[in-house]
């Protein structure tokens, strides 16, 4: 989740991180069926790539729901997990229902890292999961359904944007509490191009390959404001 324009002054003193809850500057993906949408009750929520036939990987934030009342776990019941389906308003692709919920145990909040969770399908999916590398600086592809623009309304098609990814030490200079090794982060340094509100759990990839998950980030594509991705590598025995 992203803090939009005309409520961030206020809640800057408040929040230090949020999740990064589309794709600013990017354009129309191509057929990406690794590329997973998570619903629960029938509402979009959150992105996710598929790893395995019945195991989708995203941000462990994504497994808890913020309302009015407070904080809860999301029960793995009330979730659906879509693939093949680039346009949400389609039927396309296939629609599978959440078996079980593992969320990272040592999570505690997006910017203490460690944002990673899987999700076990009750029934797998025939689609080619993506497989996990580690990255270097360079650039990536994010993808998601989110905003494109902080004032706009979330996207119904998967859109996707180029971003280079950072060297640790830029990281650590701009992103407070930045952890090397769990993090990455990506972004041009006079913005432009980002993930934003509605990407989290959504994939970045390398040449194919699945590096990282959008977590958490302050605006969208605001210069001198990288997006903040979990490095899936770190987890790739856990998952």
């Amino acid at each position: 989740m992203r803090i939009s324009a005309p409520v961030f002054a206020v809640l800057v003193l408040i929040l230090s991180a949020l999740p990064a809850d589309a794709i600013v500057g990017g354009r129309d993906a191509p057929a990406t069926p690794w590329a997973v949408a998570l619903f629960d009750g029938g509402a979009f929520f959150c992105g996710g790539a598929l790893i395995a036939p019945d195991k989708v990987v995203t941000a462990a934030h994504c497994t808890v729901s913020r309302t009015a009342l407070g904080v809860r776990d999301r029960r793995p019941a009330d979730l659906t997990a879509v693939a093949g389906r680039a346009d949400l308003d389609t039927a396309e692709g296939r629609a599978v229902r959440v078996a079980a919920i593992w969320r990272h145990p040592a999570f505690t909040g997006v910017s203490a890292g460690d944002d990673v969770a899987t999700l076990t399908l009750a029934t797998p999916l025939p689609y080619r999961p993506i497989r996990i590398a580690d990255a270097a600086p360079g650039r990536a592809t994010v993808y998601g359904w989110g905003r494109t623009a902080e004032l706009s309304a979330p996207s119904r098609r998967l859109r996707e944007v180029d971003v280079p990814i950072r060297a640790d030490a830029e990281c650590a200079a701009e992103v407070p509490d930045y952890r090397p090794g769990v993090m990455l982060c990506a972004g041009y340094p006079e913005g432009g191009k980002d993930a934003c509100e509605g990407d989290s759990g959504g994939p970045l990839t390398v040449a194919g390959e699945l590096v990282g998950l959008v977590s958490y980030g302050r605006g969208c594509a605001r210069p001198g404001q990288p997006g903040v991705y979990t490095r899936l590598s770190r987890y790739q025995g856990q998952l």
